[in-house]
């Protein structure tokens, strides 16, 4: 049975204790390669529950008759930039 995937919460604590581990520079060389490549993934997971919240914020606005509009927020353009780059 595939493990389910850890929630953003989940990755973003594993991911703080992988750095922790690897600030700590005691680790040999292997063992560090190995938190590195689990550290990128699980900062990949958090970036995809913050992509996704940031898609579904949504802001309200007043139209020209005072009513209110809810429109959604798109990404701003420094999110929009740092996707663009790739690693």
């Amino acid at each position: 049975m595939a493990e389910k995937e850890m929630n953003f919460e989940e990755a973003l604590a594993r991911l703080e204790a992988v750095v922790k581990e690897l600030e700590d520079g005691r680790l040999p060389l292997q063992k560090a390669l190995e938190l590195f490549a689990e550290g990128i993934g699980l900062s990949r997971i958090c970036n995809r529950y913050l992509e996704d919240a940031e898609q579904r914020i949504a802001i309200l606005t007043a139209d020209e008759k005072g009513g209110v509009v809810l429109r959604e927020l798109g990404p701003s353009p420094a999110a929009r930039e740092d996707t663009n780059d790739e690693l």
